[in-house]
């Protein structure tokens, strides 16, 4: 292979990457440009709170609690390698709420809505809905996708709340029940091991996490293929980049908070 075809070889991978990075961006920009501009859909936010958060508790929530209890079970077993038992309630503590709580939350909320939105937005163009609203002068970034992305920003940080407690207190089961732990003991420790900066992280990353979710269903939704193909490319595409896109922000986030 000549040097040029080769240059064209690594080119073009690359000018398409910075094409998607474009588009992505300018997509970010038109959905927020429309955040302080009327007309507000406040119903269609609503609506969006109820679907991403609080149809999202359940899934959540088992998630939170079974990690929990594997996480102590796993600490017990390698602390017992160095007399090291006692430190089930901190690590369980820290590790949920800095790290494995934000994740399997955003991770969960990346399976369940992120394909739904992109699904739904991506069948509401295969169908021309969208053209539909246009013609009845609504814009749809402003009506399909600003509702969503906020709605998840907002209930992003609950969700995690939510997985951080229910976590530790599975973490708090298994050790109490299974492993011998005092009650006042364990809960003392966890009270006494989490500091605010692990909290604020914590909610940082749901929000965050939140945003990227809805913000990748709704832009893989809009720019689908047609038909029915193009529905389930665009779901696919939109839950692998949402996943990849949060852990990445995760890594970020946490080198911003923890990092001197």
């Amino acid at each position: 292979m000549n040097p040029a075809a080769l240059l064209a070889a690594l080119g073009r991978p690359a000018l398409a990457l910075l094409a998607a990075i474009g588009r992505l961006t300018l997509f970010v920009t038109d959905t927020l440009s429309h955040l302080f501009r009327p007309p507000f859909y406040l119903r269609e936010l609503r609506d969006a709170l109820i679907s991403v958060g609080y149809f999202s508790l359940p899934v959540v929530g088992l998630t939170a609690f079974f990690t929990g209890g594997a996480l102590a079970l796993q600490i017990y077993s390698g602390g017992a390698r160095f007399n090291a038992e006692a430190v089930v309630p901190q690590i369980v503590a820290i590790g949920m709420v800095r790290e494995l709580g934000p994740v399997l939350a955003g991770l969960m909320i990346a399976a369940r809505v992120t394909s739904s939105i992109a699904a739904e937005i991506a069948t509401m163009k295969v169908t021309e809905q969208i053209d539909a609203l246009v013609t009845l002068s609504t814009n749809p970034m402003k009506y399909l996708t600003l509702p969503r992305v906020l709605a998840a920003t907002i209930a992003g940080p609950i969700l995690v709340g939510i997985a951080d407690i229910i976590g530790i207190f599975g973490g708090y089961t298994v050790a109490t029940g299974r492993l011998g732990f005092n009650t006042a003991a364990y809960l003392q420790n966890t009270v006494d091991f989490i500091q605010f900066t692990d909290i604020t992280s914590s909610l940082v990353k749901g929000a965050v996490f939140g945003f990227i979710a809805a913000m990748m269903g709704c832009y893989y939704g809009m720019n689908s293929g047609r038909g029915a193909q193009g529905v389930g490319r665009a779901t696919k595409l939109s839950v692998v980049a949402a996943a990849v896109m949060i852990l990445a922000a995760n890594y970020m986030l946490t080198g911003l908070f923890f990092t001197s």
